[in-house]
């Protein structure tokens, strides 16, 4: 049965990719550079393969991918929760494997907003006795 490629959407901070996943060679485009460039820090490039690298499959698909928002971590984190989401779509019987590896789950984890009569979210202005 083959899937119809798809875009799917993947959410990290203020971050959102966009992300298609085709068969192919491995290759990683985001935004229309390479992955390298796009994110150069090593830790980064990590975070971006590891759905493909933990089901054994980063030499058998291309990831074209799309972000916008936020910075390069939460950019990163969002590419990954949108190539996890597109192969489980391909192939369910990974589901178990992202779900373990916790890439199937939207990382709830926001900036707190700034509140009135405090200088951040939560320091209060400072106090002086004297």
């Amino acid at each position: 049965m083959a899937v119809k490629t798809r875009i799917i959407v993947g959410r990290r901070k203020t971050a959102v990719a966009r992300a298609k996943v085709t068969p192919g060679s491995g290759k990683y485009l985001v935004n229309g550079k390479e992955m390298k460039e796009f994110f150069p820090v090593p830790r980064l490039q990590v975070t971006v393969t590891q759905p493909l690298t933990i089901t054994g499959l980063e030499q058998k698909y291309d990831v074209s991918a799309r972000v916008v928002g936020g910075g390069i971590t939460g950019q990163a984190g969002a590419v990954r929760l949108s190539v996890a989401r597109a192969l489980q779509i391909i192939n369910p019987d990974l589901h178990t494997d992202l779900k373990k590896a916790g890439f199937l789950r939207r990382d709830p984890r926001m900036v707190e907003r700034k509140k009135y009569g405090k200088r951040k979210a939560r320091r209060g202005t400072q106090f002086s006795k004297r």
